[in-house]
């Protein structure tokens, strides 16, 4: 079973800002490249931070207001939430290695 769950304009409120843990969220859109080269590198992370994050998804194109609200201006555009704000957040698809240094810097 994935560790990801997806998210709305709806439900991000309730579902990253007000979570009780790290959520690492993954701004992204189907017609995205390189968004589709970090999806398989995000189920890596889901599994091997399990226990420290959630990663949550929200495909742009569907959720205007929370991407607008954030300034999300490129995508994949990853944010790292905790205590209901950004502690970090990258922009580009980066390596494996990359993507479990950004994480394990801000945990």
């Amino acid at each position: 079973m994935s560790n990801i769950i997806n998210v709305t304009d709806t439900n991000f409120e309730e579902t990253v800002v007000q979570s009780d843990r790290t959520v690492l969220v993954d701004f992204w859109a189907p017609w995205c490249g390189p968004c589709k080269t970090v999806a398989p590198l995000l189920e890596e992370i889901a599994d091997e931070f399990s226990d420290e994050i959630i990663i949550a998804k929200v495909n742009v194109d569907d959720s205007p207001e929370v991407t607008a609200k954030l300034g999300i201006r490129g995508i994949p555009t990853l944010a790292l939430f905790r205590d209901g704000g950004v502690v970090a957040q990258q922009t580009g698809a980066g390596s494996l290695g990359q993507l479990r240094t950004f994480v394990k810097g801000h945990l």
